[in-house]
């Protein structure tokens, strides 16, 4: 069995977490989140989103949390930017990377963004030519690759066919997420055999929602098959806005946790991690969503 050495987390807490709260946060708190990630050795944090606030209110305040954060030498601080317009906003605001978003859906693509997969890609042409340009990197999402709350189940292949127009666009690596989290182990290795004969394994990251509590299973599954990095979302923060009441991302010391089991090397401080997890759990009078750092803190 050869797991990865080792595994890159992506923590889109700040962004990806954060983004569905609706209680307004402060910059200062949000920039608070971050350096205490920073501090607990994660090396690639999603700070913010450059998107209408008008189309996600906690968003925002991004520009001035790039501003407050105390960036470390060795981290990538990225965004998620829609488009151009977006990406000049980050470009202004440093952002050494960013992030764009397609779907595996026609019909979540219709619902999400008002445009057919194809279109949406098209979107992204001037923004990876300002991109490239400026010499920022750009990573590349697609939702709903093991299902949809329109379409159902999505054909692999059709998640396979968007991973590689991102990859060709210039995306240097492409994240799968099960943005509902109905994925399952044995669909998920049959989900990245299936990409993976068009953008090689080391290019792919995985992107798993727990909303079924499939979550650790699907990570386990994609290590099985080669992946090893893997986007979290510190305390289990983000709901699934298609599942009511369900869990959204899953959690960075639920997943951390896994990966210490297998001996694999993140080098992330547990107990840093969960106090950062804790603190904006209580800032957002919510529980906390990692099952590890509920048990840690309950000893």
């Amino acid at each position: 069995m050869n797991l990865p050495k080792s595994v890159r987390l992506v923590e889109v807490g700040p962004r990806d977490g954060l983004q569905n709260e609706k209680q307004p946060i402060s910059v200062a708190d949000k920039v608070h989140l971050v350096d205490e990630l920073s501090a607990a050795g994660l090396r690639y944090i999603e700070v913010g989103s450059f998107v209408s606030p008008k189309w996600v209110p906690q968003m925002a305040g991004s520009a001035e949390v790039f501003a407050g954060i105390q960036r470390q030498p060795g981290i990538t601080y990225a965004a998620l930017t829609p488009n151009l317009k977006g990406f000049e906003a980050a470009l202004e605001a440093r952002v050494e990377e960013v992030a764009v978003f397609a779907a595996a859906s026609e019909a979540f693509s219709q619902k999400n963004i008002n445009c057919s997969i194809a279109e949406s890609l098209q979107r992204f042409v001037p923004l990876m030519e300002a991109a490239k340009a400026a010499s920022v990197r750009v990573r590349g999402y697609v939702s709903c690759v093991l299902g949809c709350p329109y379409d159902g189940e999505i054909d692999p292949e059709q998640v396979a066919s968007v991973a590689r127009e991102l990859h060709a666009m210039g995306c240097y690596e492409v994240s799968l997420g099960d943005t509902i989290g109905t994925g399952t182990a044995g669909k998920t290795r049959h989900l990245i055999e299936t990409v993976a004969r068009q953008v090689p394994r080391h290019l792919l990251a995985g992107h798993f929602h727990d909303t079924y509590g499939q979550a650790l299973a699907n990570i386990y599954a994609s290590l099985l098959e080669g992946i090893s990095v893997f986007d979290s979302s510190v305390a289990g923060l983000g709901g699934c806005p298609y599942a009511q009441g369900a869990t959204g991302n899953v959690a960075t010391e639920d997943v951390l946790y896994l990966l210490q089991g297998l001996g694999i090397d993140t080098g992330i401080d547990m107990d840093k991690l969960i106090a950062a997890g804790q603190r904006i759990c209580e800032v957002l009078g919510k529980a906390n969503g990692s099952r590890v750092a509920r048990a840690r803190l309950s000893r």
